[in-house]
């Protein structure tokens, strides 16, 4: 997998960084001199310029070498939005992209810690332990950054599932945002993330955010997700400037086609 690489911090980009989101729109002209519009969501494109400062010699020479694997514009590859939450459908766990326990019940419609409904429990009616999941096609030895937000009516424990990491942490009655920060195996393909309930056990769950950084930044709410598999450089010149030895600055922009 050709994937835009991470800097020495963990982190995709620096700030200031730009996402812009470009719509297209069909409009059929009638005889009549009427217009119809509609909406072309296959249409779209997503923009992003990273500009970078402060670059070590390793990570300039893995941008290039990144550059050179994508031949430029010539390449598609997978991009992990830095401006984005990573999970799809991080309220809707009924979607597909969630793969729950066979005795893992979801319930909606509870009160999440913004004053909302947005909050889902999870009840474990299983004799041994329960886990919601998602697994994402991303390069596994990226450190990650997993959160959600929990909360039980009985002080109970849950494990949070980051590739092979596993940490146990304390849900209590009221809403707290628990992390996890991992790299997954540099062989893989895909990353698994979930939560864990021991046999019997319900909590409520709200705010499930992945980041490919160390820490988690505010929750963002997301729908398909921030991985871009066939992301390509818009530039086939990459500029850089050295300003001392171990030293450099470079400015990267990228598209992505949802047409392409």
């Amino acid at each position: 997998m050709l994937a835009f690489p991470q800097l020495a911090t963990g982190a995709l980009a620096q700030y200031p960084l730009q996402k812009r989101l470009r719509a297209r729109t069909v409009v059929n002209a009638s005889a009549d001199g009427s217009y119809i519009k509609l909406a072309d969501a296959g249409g779209g494109t997503t923009e992003w310029q990273l500009q970078y400062a402060g670059l070590s010699d390793s990570e300039l020479t893995a941008l290039v070498n990144f550059f050179t694997a994508a031949e430029g514009s010539l390449n598609g590859f997978t991009f992990l939005d830095p401006a984005g939450n990573l999970a799809g459908w991080s309220e809707d766990l009924t979607n597909p992209v969630w793969e729950p326990g066979v005795f893992l019940s979801v319930a909606g419609n509870v009160t999440d810690p913004f004053g909302g409904a947005a909050a889902w429990t999870l009840t474990n009616s299983g004799g041994g332990p329960q886990d919601l999941s998602q697994t994402l096609n991303s390069p596994g030895g990226y450190v990650y950054c997993f959160s959600l937000y929990l909360r039980a009516e009985e002080a109970t424990t849950a494990t949070m599932i980051l590739a092979e990491e596993r940490e146990q942490c304390e849900v209590g009655p009221d809403w707290t945002r628990i992390s996890i920060t991992a790299r997954g195996d540099p062989a893989a393909n895909s990353v698994s993330f979930g939560i864990e309930l021991g046999a019997g056990d319900s909590v409520d769950v709200f705010g499930f955010q992945i980041e490919a950084q160390n820490a988690p930044s505010p929750y963002q709410r997301s729908t398909g997700g921030g991985v871009y598999e066939g992301a390509r450089l818009r530039d086939d010149v990459l500029q850089f400037v050295s300003a001392a030895p171990n030293r450099h600055s470079a400015t990267v922009n990228i598209v992505y086609a949802n047409h392409l």
